[in-house]
């Protein structure tokens, strides 16, 4: 892929970018040029997918949450170099499945971080650091804002994307709507969706969409076309009961549960009610939005079990947010503790699927390095 920028073609595509800079970038679907400052943007869904959503959806399409910059170095000290566009934004780094340090980025401004190599990791058994990923990998996660790429500076010592051993063996991919992107939390990393992975051990692939989770069929298309997940994690309709009817949201959710048991038969999928919110819980119970979010609970729930397939399961959002005070108080988003807690019984729910797929051997994704 390439973009015309000052009169030269950009080579933007994900492959020539890794090889440039030795790093990988995960759950990056496309490098666009940030336009007037220069630098790629990191994007995690393509302009053609974004540009099928709805209004809102292009824009939160645009949010860099949960994006990785991802390599490995020997240089105790390296520079990375980054840049917020539209508002302000922070980058959580990992050294491994080790927290490093959090860095604040202002709206546009451009950014070096200064990363240094911890010290004591060289006191303690290695076989204590590792987890999901090595302990030498460098991991940049992207909270809930647009992010830009200028480069890296490691003084003159190599640098390399991390070898698939050095990370998780298994990737889930999880769309849905604010909450799996993790709204209410005070970063994206705290989203129920990466606490989950987290616990199980696994990559996220988090497409969540703010208020604009509408499963429209492009977007349909272009997960099932993806061969870089393992297991899928859907939340959908929350964000659609106050404005689709439900036989639109069954012919929606339908074609997307189609796309993908269709098209990667023998990969689980979990299907999650509604969570509970304001609206479970209305003192008039006949409130439209009540009967709607019962009727879309309806819906979903045949949906799941009319196909009739191993490896399409239905949870119920109850169970997953099974505190109602955990809520935020606009009583629609988990705080803190909602997304830990709902992340810890994603992962108990999931676990059995998780363990089934190792055991097995490997990840069924045998791709490199494709966002």
């Amino acid at each position: 892929m390439s973009h015309r920028e000052g009169g030269y073609l950009l080579d933007t595509s994900l492959e020539s970018f890794t090889k440039r800079h030795g790093v990988y970038l995960h759950n990056v679907a496309e490098l666009e040029p940030a336009y007037p400052a220069g630098g790629m943007r990191l994007q995690r869904f393509p302009r053609e997918v974004r540009h099928r959503l709805t209004e809102k959806g292009r824009t939160k399409a645009m949010q860099s949450n949960g994006c990785e910059v991802r390599f490995v170095t020997e240089a105790k000290m390296v520079q990375v170099t980054l840049g917020a566009l539209e508002t302000n934004g922070r980058v959580l780094v990992f050294r491994g499945d080790f927290f490093h340090s959090v860095h604040e980025l202002k709206a546009g401004s451009i950014c070096t971080l200064q990363l240094e190599q911890p010290e004591r990791f060289s006191e303690v058994s290695e076989d204590k650091l590792e987890g999901a990923f090595a302990p030498r990998v460098w991991r940049l996660f992207i909270d809930r804002f647009a992010v830009v790429w200028y480069g890296i500076e490691s003084f003159g010592f190599a640098v390399r994307p991390p070898d698939p051993a050095e990370m998780p063996a298994l990737t889930m991919l999880a769309y849905g709507s604010s909450i799996t992107q993790g709204a209410g939390a005070t970063n994206a990393y705290n989203g129920y969706v990466h606490q989950a992975a987290r616990r199980l051990g696994i990559e996220a692939l988090n497409l969540g969409l703010s208020g604009s989770c509408y499963c429209e069929p492009e977007l349909s298309d272009y997960l099932a076309a993806r061969q870089d997940w393992d297991l899928a994690f859907l939340e959908i309709g929350v964000n659609m009961r106050g404005t689709i009817p439900a036989e639109e949201f069954e012919r929606r959710a339908s074609y997307l549960l189609d796309c993908l048991i269709d098209n990667h038969p023998g990969k689980p999928v979990f299907v999650t009610i509604v969570y509970p919110n304001r609206a479970t819980y209305f003192r008039e119970a006949n409130h439209v939005f009540s009967e709607r979010e019962r009727r879309y609970n309806e819906v979903l729930a045949g949906c799941v079990e009319s196909r009739r397939r191993e490896d399409l399961h239905l949870l119920d959002g109850a169970r997953i947010m099974s505190d109602f005070t955990s809520l935020t108080s606009d009583l629609i988003h988990p705080s803190d503790y909602g997304h830990q807690l709902m992340g810890e019984n994603v992962a108990n729910m999931l676990r059995p699927t998780v363990e089934r797929l190792i055991a097995a051997g490997k990840s069924q994704f045998e791709g490199g390095y494709a966002g």
